[in-house]
């Protein structure tokens, strides 16, 4: 992470938060005390930004400079309020196409992601506040600044939001191996939200019970999945097939 995207100190972290900066998460060294740290927790906390307690040398390895004990990674993007989109692509005469990354983790497969999200015309990209990939120099770059430009929504539950979604009228597909049909057998036509799972786990039990199609990308070899940016680019091109 470029030093541009750090703010270190107690004092300069609150500003940060009262002028509105986008934090991607605060590192906190372990045992921190004192009044002015309850205070900065407490702020954390009111504004539902993600937090972590670290080693003390974690931190000092991110900066030389007197940090205090707490860092702040600022995130590069302004996320955006999914709750406002939706609407906002109705009023526009536009259905909305709605990409929901479950917990992918790797940084590069998200950018990669996110590129072909911008050249499919997803109109935004879901994401975790906690366990996701951060937005970070590398992740822009591997996205070829696609997430300068793309919605992103960062939510607390991707439960509530996925509800959400299909209380809006969008169909929910989730890409897994553990679809009965195959993924080009579907129709994706309408509004549709798209859930890609983590690299390791998929897709959580809880968003597959609420998908309207399980789709499963065919696999011959004898490698048992495929990376989540292909996998992801198979599926938003299919939707945009079915759209032309």
């Amino acid at each position: 992470m470029s030093k541009d995207q750090l703010v270190f100190g107690i004092r300069a972290i609150q500003e940060a938060i009262v002028a509105g900066k986008e934090i991607e998460k605060v590192l906190i060294k372990k045992g921190l005390q004192g009044e002015l740290f309850k205070e900065l927790l407490e702020a954390v906390r009111v504004h539902d930004i993600p937090f972590q307690f670290v080693p003390i040398e974690k931190l000092n390895k991110l900066t030389r400079k007197s940090h205090q004990g707490v860092i702040a990674m600022i995130s590069p993007v302004v996320y955006q309020d999914l709750d406002q989109i939706i609407p906002m692509l109705y009023d526009q005469g536009k259905e909305p196409f709605i990409l929901v990354l479950d917990h992918v983790t790797d940084i590069r497969n998200f950018g990669a992601i996110a590129r072909t999200a911008e050249c499919t015309g997803v109109h935004a990209i879901v994401i975790p506040e906690k366990g996701g990939a951060p937005i970070n120099a590398d992740a822009i770059k591997t996205s070829a600044g696609a997430l300068l430009t793309i919605p992103v929504c960062r939510v607390r539950s991707l439960d509530e939001s996925v509800e959400m979604l299909k209380n809006s009228g969008l169909k929910i597909v989730a890409v897994t191996e553990k679809g009965a049909e195959l993924y080009c057998s579907q129709s994706y036509d309408g509004p549709v939200a798209l859930i890609m799972g983590a690299e390791d786990t998929g897709i959580s039990n809880s968003l597959l019970r609420m998908a309207d199609v399980k789709s499963k990308i065919p696999i011959v070899g004898e490698i048992e999945s495929l990376n989540v940016s292909v996998a992801a680019g198979i599926m938003m091109y299919e939707v945009l097939r079915g759209r032309q």
